[in-house]
């Protein structure tokens, strides 16, 4: 840590006249940065109180700082990991004026500042100018050179992605259709005809797809939210809908079925579909990303709907990652099968909303990315029964949760405050990159960024981020060709909702000469 950086932290917890951490005040207090009361305790909003009444009246609320300079610093936070920040406040600096606060200050409550610290970082940061239009792009990266190479465009919302045998390309669209990309690169006119109807609102619609990798004629699987069966209630109108009264239950349900030469959606079959009693008004996480495991399993995740917790609930479905065989029946070796009324597809659990999965090609090890509450994104390995704590602890801001560790509750690989809004992962395990052997991607939707990791068996040990200005960046996946292929929502240059409906593409990165 810089001497520099140690005086910030030794100016942040001092109260504004020079004293030790000042008391929270009584009387109600001003909306504080987050726009939650300063006054307000527990979960979020405690965070903002402890930076308000002791940091702001000093350091202020934005990048420009006070009397001493800004916390929000980009380049400060980048400079210190969260456990250096953190100790310098639990044990003081000798020598100086920065007291320990341990006794006074919990672990709990200085990760929430911390988090704090980052969140509102990122809230105040630049974004750099939308490039609506990314054809041809060429990108030198810490590694490889790579062109933007434009596959298909004019795809409404693109979720999910998925290559046939024949070289074809199957992409959702959340809107509920699914798209065939021919192996030209020439998007087909008209959708996949006979598919499911979805329940379209916010987060739901059409979600991932998946090509059985079996087979000259696969089963392709298919998972979308929809309305429960049979209900008689009226429907909204079409349009943006949040969360709120008379909305109908919904769910996500997972089928498979072929597509003929006709692109006709026949011979469907359930994989998965909840019970009718879990189908809830809540259009918000519904999760859901698909992985084959080339033994015949198929992985998929379900969000927590909402309601943190369902994903410590063995009983239900809600808030895990599942685990089936290729039919949708369940391995005799799956880790909750003998467990008394447990989902018997259960592979993990305490999840929030898990929306990416691969396995890395080296080592066998699954890794999962997952949405966190206020800040607290997370990269995890998934192990067979773990529990990743959602519900009881995050790295994130979340009403009722005030710890981020816990014993028996796997903390993630690596988490992110403020949020990037993590989607589909995978693992490079082509030859066409060879500065990228084995190199893990992510695509991120806040920010729209493409991440790009060197893994070290467990361990994330070099980060990159290779754009951040060509839209939501939803999926990316290797093609049969050896090379990647990423989903963009067309960049606006305007602030959007994670849930907008906006045209977006198919690219490919085309390898350069170095």
């Amino acid at each position: 840590m810089t001497k520099w950086s140690v005086s910030l932290v030794v100016l942040c917890f001092l109260a504004p006249g020079g004293g030790a951490l000042a008391q929270p005040a009584a009387a109600p207090a001003p909306l504080g940065p987050l726009g939650v009361p300063v006054g307000a305790t527990g979960g979020l909003n405690d965070a903002p109180q402890i930076f308000a009444a002791n940091c702001a009246s000093c350091h202020g609320n934005d990048l420009t700082g006070g009397r001493g300079p800004s916390l929000f610093t980009p380049s400060l936070l980048a400079e210190n990991s969260d456990e250096a920040l953190r100790q310098i406040i639990l044990n003081g600096v000798s020598g100086s004026e920065m007291p320990a606060f341990k006794g006074r200050l919990d672990d709990a409550q200085i990760g929430r500042m911390l988090a704090f610290l980052r969140i509102h970082s990122g809230e105040l940061a630049s974004q750099p100018p939308a490039v609506p239009d990314p054809t041809n792009r060429v990108i030198k990266s810490e590694k490889e050179t790579f062109r933007i190479d434009v596959v298909a465009s004019g795809i409404d919302t693109p979720w999910g992605e998925a290559f046939l045998p024949d070289g074809r390309l199957l992409v959702t669209e959340r809107t509920g259709h699914i798209r065939i990309v021919d192996a030209n690169g020439k998007l087909e006119a008209a959708p996949v005809k006979g598919t499911p109807v979805p329940w379209v609102r916010q987060d739901g619609g059409f979600f991932d797809i998946a090509v059985d990798p079996n087979g000259d004629h696969p089963w392709v699987y298919l998972s979308y939210s929809e309305v429960l069966p049979g209900y008689k209630g009226a429907l909204p109108p079409p349009g943006p809908l949040k969360n709120g009264a008379d909305l109908p239950p919904s769910m996500t349900r997972i089928v498979r079925a072929h597509i003929n030469a006709d692109d006709e959606w026949v011979d469907q079959q359930d994989i998965f579909k909840a019970p009718d009693r879990l189908y809830t008004p809540s259009v918000i996480h519904y999760g859901s990303r698909f992985l084959f495991d080339h033994k015949g399993h198929l992985f998929f995740t379900l969000g927590d709907r909402g309601d943190m917790t369902n994903a410590q609930r063995l009983d239900t479905p809600l808030g895990k990652i599942h685990r089936v065989n290729n039919d949708g029946s369940i391995p005799a070796d799956n880790p909750f099968l003998g467990t008394r009324d447990a989902v018997p597809s259960i592979w993990s659990y305490g999840h929030r909303n898990s929306e990416g999965l691969s396995i890395d090609p080296t080592t066998g090890i699954l890794w999962e990315s997952e949405h966190g509450p206020t800040g607290g994104d997370e990269i995890n390995i998934i192990e067979k029964g773990h529990n990743y704590g959602w519900g009881v602890v995050s790295m994130g801001l979340q009403p009722g949760i005030n710890r981020q560790h816990e014993q028996g509750m796997d903390d993630p690989v690596t988490y992110y405050s403020p949020a990037i809004g993590p989607s589909g992962i995978a693992f490079n395990s082509g030859s066409n990159y060879p500065g990228w052997k084995n190199n893990l991607f992510l695509a991120a939707l806040v920010g729209q960024k493409l991440f790009r990791y060197e893994i070290a068996g467990r361990k994330i040990v070099q980060q990159e981020i290779l754009w951040d200005q060509y839209g939501r960046t939803r999926d990316v996946i290797m093609g049969p060709d050896g090379l990647l292929y990423v989903l963009l929502q067309n960049a606006t240059g305007a602030p959007m909702s994670t849930d907008a409906a906006t045209p977006g593409m198919v690219v490919r990165l085309k390898p350069v000469d170095n």
